[in-house]
C-alpha cells in the first residue's frame, strides 16, 4: 500500500463532516512539521464550535534565496453522509472493491489532501534545499457556509503582506480519468431575491386589485430573451461560457384558485464571467423593471466573484507535468460552481484547480480508482519539481 494511499484511508477514517475538522489536520500537520513546516492554526466562528484552518508555510533555508511560493490548498471537512444504509459499505470505513477505494471524502478531497503531503515529502528527498517556499492551506469549512474557511486565511494573509505566487486547489476536476481537465477560472455567483408589489383582491373582480405576476411578466420576458441571446457581456471570453441568468423559484398567491396575489417573490441566480461585474448586471436588471413600471424590492447577494488565470507559468507547470505522468493533453476549463479558489484568487495570481475524477463527490458510496491515487501523487510532484527548476534557471 503506498504512502499516499495509507493517509487517504487515514483521513476518510475520520467522521469530518463540515465544519467538523475531526483531527485530521492534526494529523496532517504532524506530517508537515517533520518536513520543517511552521504550524499556524487559525479558528474562526462560534466559539463553542469553530472551523479550525491550518496554514503550514516552509521557507528555503537560503534567506537570500529567490523564491516564489507555492501553496496547495483544501479541505478536510466534507458533505453528510445521507442515509449510511444505503451505503455497501460504510461511509467513514475506507474499503475496497474492484479496484477502488470508497468512503466519503475519497474524492472530495482527502484523496488530493493526502496526496499535497505525499508529494511534498518525495519533493524534499529528491530536492532537500528547493527554492521554492511551500505551504498549505486547509479548512473544515469548504463544503458549509464557507465564512469561517479559506475567506479568513486569506485575508489574515493579506493583513500581514503575505505573497502568493502559485495556488493548486485540489478539487476534484477530471471527467474519465485523472488529468483530462483542470479548472483555471472559475464563474461568479450573484441572487437576486424581486418582490413584486401588488393589491391582493377577488379573482372576480381584477378592477379593485392589482396582479404582481402579471406586472412583472413583460419584464421576465425581456430578462429571458436577453439570456437566451447571450446578451449579458459586452464581448464573449474564450474561457467561459456566455454569462448565464435562472430563475429558480417563483412563489406568488395563497393556494386559492380565486384570489390574486398581492405579492410575487422571484429567486434568479447569475453564473457570470469575467467580462461582467455585479454592478453591470445588477444595473441591467434593474434597467429592464423600471423600464416596465414594476413596482418591486430587490435584495442581491454575490456568492463569489469569477476568477481567470490565462496560461503562464503555473498552468503550463501543470499542464506539463500532466503530459509527462499520463500523456494527456488536458483541457482548461472554467465549468462548474464556485470553489474555496474564489478566496485565494483575491491574493494570488496564478491559481488552478486540479484533482482526481468528480463523477462520485457527494454521492453515496462515494469512491476513486486505487490506481489514480499515485499519478495525482505524482502529478503534484512533477509541478513541483517544474517550479522549482524554472527558479535555478
Amino acid at each position: 500500500m503506498s504512502r499516499t494511499l495509507q493517509l487517504a484511508e487515514q483521513l476518510i477514517s475520520r467522521p469530518s463532516v463540515t465544519p467538523d475538522d475531526a483531527g485530521c489536520q492534526q494529523i496532517l500537520g504532524e506530517r508537515l512539521a517533520r518536513l520543517g513546516f511552521t504550524l499556524e492554526t487559525i479558528e474562526s466562528g462560534p466559539a463553542d464550535f469553530p472551523v479550525t484552518n491550518l496554514w503550514a508555510v516552509r521557507r528555503p533555508s537560503d534567506a537570500k534565496a529567490a523564491t516564489r511560493t507555492l501553496v496547495f490548498a483544501g479541505h478536510t471537512d466534507v458533505v453528510p453522509t445521507g442515509p449510511v444504509e444505503r451505503w455497501t459499505s460504510h461511509p467513514f470505513t475506507p474499503t475496497h472493491r474492484d479496484g477502488k477505494l470508497y468512503g466519503r471524502g475519497a474524492c472530495d478531497m482527502k484523496t488530493s489532501v493526502a496526496a499535497f503531503v505525499t508529494s511534498i515529502e518525495d519533493f524534499l528527498q529528491a530536492v532537500p534545499e528547493p527554492r521554492l517556499t511551500l505551504a498549505l492551506l486547509l479548512t473544515s469549512d469548504e463544503e458549509g457556509p464557507g465564512v469561517d474557511g479559506t475567506v479568513v486565511v486569506c485575508n489574515a494573509l493579506a493583513a500581514r503582506g503575505e505573497t502568493i505566487d502559485y495556488c493548486i486547489v485540489g478539487e476534484p476536476t477530471a471527467v474519465e480519468r485523472c488529468g483530462d481537465m483542470i479548472k483555471n477560472g472559475r464563474r461568479g455567483t450573484m441572487s437576486g431575491k424581486l418582490t413584486v408589489k401588488g393589491v391582493q383582491g377577488h379573482i372576480a373582480y381584477p378592477h379593485l386589485a392589482k396582479n404582481p405576476v402579471h406586472a412583472v411578466a413583460p419584464a421576465l420576458a425581456e430578462l429571458v430573451a436577453i439570456n437566451a441571446a447571450g446578451g449579458w457581456d459586452a464581448v464573449s471570453n474564450p474561457y467561459f461560457q456566455p454569462t448565464s441568468w435562472q430563475i429558480s423559484n417563483f412563489h406568488a398567491g395563497t393556494g386559492a384558485s380565486n384570489v390574486i396575489p398581492g405579492s410575487a417573490v422571484i429567486d434568479f441566480n447569475f453564473r457570470f464571467s469575467t467580462e461582467s461585474t455585479p454592478e453591470s448586471l445588477q444595473q441591467r436588471v434593474h434597467a429592464v423593471l423600471d423600464a416596465h413600471q414594476v413596482d418591486y424590492t430587490l435584495a442581491w447577494t454575490i456568492g463569489g466573484l469569477p476568477f481567470l488565470t490565462t496560461p503562464g507559468e503555473l498552468v503550463e507547470a501543470v499542464q506539463g507535468a500532466i503530459r509527462d505522468e499520463t500523456g494527456i493533453e488536458t483541457e482548461l476549463s472554467t465549468s462548474g460552481g464556485t470553489s474555496d479558489a474564489r478566496f485565494i484568487a483575491k491574493i494570488c495570481r496564478q491559481v488552478v484547480e486540479l484533482g482526481p475524477v468528480n463523477a462520485s463527490i457527494h454521492k453515496i458510496d462515494e469512491h476513486i480508482e486505487v490506481a489514480e491515487i499515485e499519478t495525482l501523487k505524482n502529478i503534484y510532484l512533477r509541478v513541483l519539481k517544474r517550479l522549482d527548476a524554472a527558479l535555478a534557471g
